[in-house]
């Protein structure tokens, strides 16, 4: 994992697109429409995304961590602890069987607590990935509608994760 730059864009818009198209051949919601302004997220020069390489340095996952959490859908208590907050989570379907999103989600567990988070929060506006980032020791907290969007809120608390160690470098 290390943080994108603007020569990422190009890649992580590809990726983008490609994961789109594979989610609709399955007819569920892309974002192929918006690949290149999420991708735009890596021109962020004060750090954001992340990108995840596989061994030749091509991208193969990305996710945005942002310091504070949207006010929006959580309690005064909640906002008012430590945690890091992601979105725009997405992985080259080609690399499925490396589990790349559970390995990026490991890694912001780890990451935030190295950084003195108590927490790793999300959102996401599909419930079928509810169940996939509970697989992953993410909990749902609450649900909200957003204006067209109902968005899932989750979390999972920062732990140091050991075995990461040996399964991804860090930059």
């Amino acid at each position: 994992m290390r943080l994108a730059t603007v020569a990422d864009v190009p890649e992580v818009a590809a990726m983008i697109r490609s994961r789109s198209t594979w989610l609709e051949e399955r007819s569920l919601p892309s974002r192929h429409d918006s690949a290149d302004n999420l991708a735009a997220q890596a021109e962020n020069s004060h750090g954001g995304m992340w990108v995840l390489e596989n061994d030749e340095s091509h991208i193969v996952g990305c996710t945005t961590v942002q310091e504070e959490t949207p006010p929006w859908g959580w309690t005064p208590a909640e906002l008012a602890e430590p945690a890091h907050y992601l979105f725009t989570t997405v992985t080259d379907p080609a690399y499925r069987a490396h589990k790349p999103g559970t390995l990026i989600a490991l890694w912001a567990v780890d990451h935030a607590a190295r950084e003195g988070k108590r927490w790793v929060r999300r959102g996401c506006m599909f419930s079928g990935l509810v169940g996939y980032y509970r697989t992953q020791g993410f909990t749902l907290l609450h649900e909200v509608q957003r204006t067209h969007n109902r968005v899932y809120l989750m979390a999972r608390r920062a732990e140091r994760i050991a075995e990461l160690e040996s399964n991804i470098q860090r930059s």
